[in-house]
């Protein structure tokens, strides 16, 4: 079998030696849509992250027998037009969730703890001037005894519940397709959310439904001072109305995707006057050294998988 896997670069140092086992291995960094054709023409496998393969796509690669995504998320593939094609296409789940979890609250932690101005603080050396030991000019809160909704209660919007819930929140949340199926926790209507909670945390991914989702109506009924977290797609949240409410409403806001990634120039948050308020991290929160070990994992079983068919 003749594998190619078209964007090692999305996935950092991750050792993929092991793959050389079930074929001959050509790896690409990065993978431009012009090159996708001539780089996989041989191919009867071919793993990717981001690079997409839609009908004109396919159309180009008789030789080519599985796709396996290094995801779990398969928008990048046209799947209808590639069971036509007798394509079969695989991807990952359930690699990440700790790693989303974990980065949810490394979000929250450091905006509800002001954890960048009193690092900076010290760093600097102002702490060393000071004639007290302390300094409390930035009010932090507690979680316990918030109350956090959570927008998309599935494997990971679950998870994050349960550690919230051990840090003491109160705990709600809004089912995206509008099927409430948690007996544990209280389910709310967008708007009653959003307008309730202290934080919201995003994990639901991008659809019909929940595209654009949250917008300037939505936004301006969060209390002043909230926290809201988008660890689920970029384009769930409106971003230019999203800059407005950070400076007029003094929302706490940490994301790890947005609309378009990489990040534009001249995209509305960052050029936010309470850059303070917001942090933004460059899509990494499925990454972590284990989610990309067991990622790989996946990957092999599914090329295992289909070798053995």
């Amino acid at each position: 079998m003749n594998i190619v896997v078209l964007d090692s670069d999305t996935l950092g140092d991750l050792d993929l030696t092991p793959l050389k086992e079930y074929g001959n291995v050509t790896i690409y960094p990065y993978t431009e849509y012009k090159d996708t054709i001539d780089r996989c023409k041989s191919a009867d496998i071919a793993l990717t992250n981001k690079v997409v393969f839609d009908k004109d796509i396919l159309d180009a690669l008789p030789n080519l027998k599985l796709i396996s995504v290094l995801a779990t998320g398969m928008n990048n593939i046209d799947l209808n037009y590639a069971q036509k094609k007798g394509v079969i296409v695989k991807n990952v789940s359930g690699y990440s969730t700790n790693s989303v979890v974990q980065t949810t609250f490394m979000l929250a932690l450091a905006l509800i703890g002001k954890l960048e101005y009193y690092s900076s603080y010290t760093r600097e050396g102002r702490w060393s001037k000071s004639p007290i030991f302390t300094n409390l000019e930035h009010n932090f809160f507690e979680i316990a005894g918030k109350k956090w909704g959570i927008i998309g209660l599935g494997t990971i919007g679950s998870k994050v519940a349960a550690v919230a819930k051990a840090f003491g929140a109160e705990l709600f949340y809004y089912s995206t397709n509008q099927n409430p199926h948690s007996q544990e926790y209280k389910h709310l209507e967008l708007n009653e959310l959003l307008q309730e909670c202290d934080i919201i945390s995003i994990h639901a991914p991008l659809n019909e439904k929940t595209d654009n989702l949250i917008d300037k109506e939505q936004l301006f009924l969060l209390k002043d001072g909230a926290v809201l977290l988008n660890l689920g797609r970029g384009a769930i949240v409106n971003e230019a109305a999203l800059a407005e409410a950070i400076d007029s409403k003094n929302l706490l806001v940490g994301l790890d995707v947005t609309a378009k990634e990489p990040i534009e120039p001249d995209n509305p948050l960052l050029n936010i006057k309470k850059k303070e308020n917001l942090i933004i991290t460059p899509h990494i929160a499925w990454g972590s050294q284990e989610a990309r070990e067991t990622l790989l994992e996946g990957t092999i079983a599914n090329i295992k998988g289909f070798l053995n068919a």
